[in-house]
């Protein structure tokens, strides 16, 4: 049976505007379903109360829908069902709330951007397909590489990065560590000299600019619901430092990065969270400290190179997707 023509769908992507994931998440998104020939809005959402989401669900309530495809990530939003024909769920695992496991059945698919998620979903029942997803490209071919170290964790607490910093205070022999952590209300404590923490906004131009300047990015993540800092980092060529734990080892693996080995910590909502032993992350760093600059430009390409290929595969997984979803 011919696939449907998708190209003229129109999809709506709804999340909250958190000027974090979900804010880069959505013209990812956007921009992919272009590539694959769809129509694209994006409702960006402030905090919702029920007042809001009652008078929206009251705005749909009568009309015919606008959309083929309501396309939601994260969460589940009743109210938003009327405008589509079809409502697919974008998940993160570490933020499926019950309230939206209750909701589950209602979605005619859920999308996932990871294999380690695909089997937490199947495993609900869902009708689950992956799709996988893409980071925006921050090269710049420009800025020379550093033998240096850098961790980006933005305003997450699910990065590692106190067990990071815990580490790196034990050696002060070791290079200079930039960090750029805007997370709130956190006491840091004295730092030795080879630790710089950024607590404060940077602009885009100067992130860029540490992102391509260092050449090892230290991502030991707790969890992840896609990667987007460890595949930033990899379109600019770094070395990635990760944990050897899902979905972080389907993102980074030897022969692109490094990855260290984990182990488990806890539970967030879906996703297991963790964590890694110190001597572990002491000899991953030490392994950095040895490599020569070559080697290191050896798994920087690769790493490019995995980017590269992902990114140019997305809008086409996208496009099976909807041929599914209407199949």
């Amino acid at each position: 049976m011919p696939h449907p023509d998708v190209r003229a769908w129109r999809c709506q992507l709804i999340a909250r505007d958190n000027g974090a994931g979900l804010s880069r998440d959505m013209p990812l998104l956007a921009d992919a379903l272009q590539r694959a020939g769809c129509q694209s809005r994006a409702t960006g959402l402030p905090h919702r109360g029920r007042l809001a989401q009652w008078l929206t669900r009251l705005r749909w309530a009568r009309k015919t829908p606008a959309f083929d495809v309501n396309l939601m990530l994260e969460r589940i939003r009743p109210e938003y069902q009327r405008a589509a024909r079809y409502q697919v769920l974008v998940p993160n695992p570490e933020y499926f709330r019950p309230q939206d496991s209750d909701a589950l059945s209602t979605m005619d698919a859920v999308w996932v951007k990871t294999r380690h998620a695909e089997r937490l979903f199947q495993a609900l029942g869902a009708n689950t397909r992956y799709i996988g997803f893409t980071s925006p490209d921050r090269f710049d071919i420009g800025v020379a590489k550093r033998h240096a170290f850098f961790h980006g964790p933005g305003r997450s607490g699910n990065k590692g990065t106190r067990a990071l910093l815990d580490v790196w205070k034990k050696h002060p022999e070791w290079p200079m560590l930039t960090v750029a952590w805007r997370r709130k209300h956190i006491e840091l404590g004295a730092l030795p000299a080879n630790i710089t923490v950024l607590r404060d906004h940077l602009s885009d131009a100067d992130y860029r600019r540490l992102q391509n300047e260092h050449r090892f990015h230290v991502c030991p993540s707790q969890t992840e619901g896609y990667g987007h800092y460890l595949v930033e980092a990899m379109s600019c060529r770094a070395v990635v430092i990760t944990l050897d734990a899902e979905p972080m080892r389907e993102l980074v693996n030897a022969g692109h990065g490094l990855l260290v080995p984990a182990q488990v910590i806890g539970k967030q909502d879906l996703a297991t969270l963790y964590g890694f032993a110190e001597t572990a992350m002491e000899q991953a760093i030490q392994r950095c400290l040895d490599m020569d600059a070559a080697h290191a430009e050896r798994l920087g390409d690769a790493a490019r190179a995995w980017y590269e290929s992902n990114h140019a595969a997305f809008p086409g997984r996208l496009q099976e997707a909807l041929h599914a979803l209407c199949g």
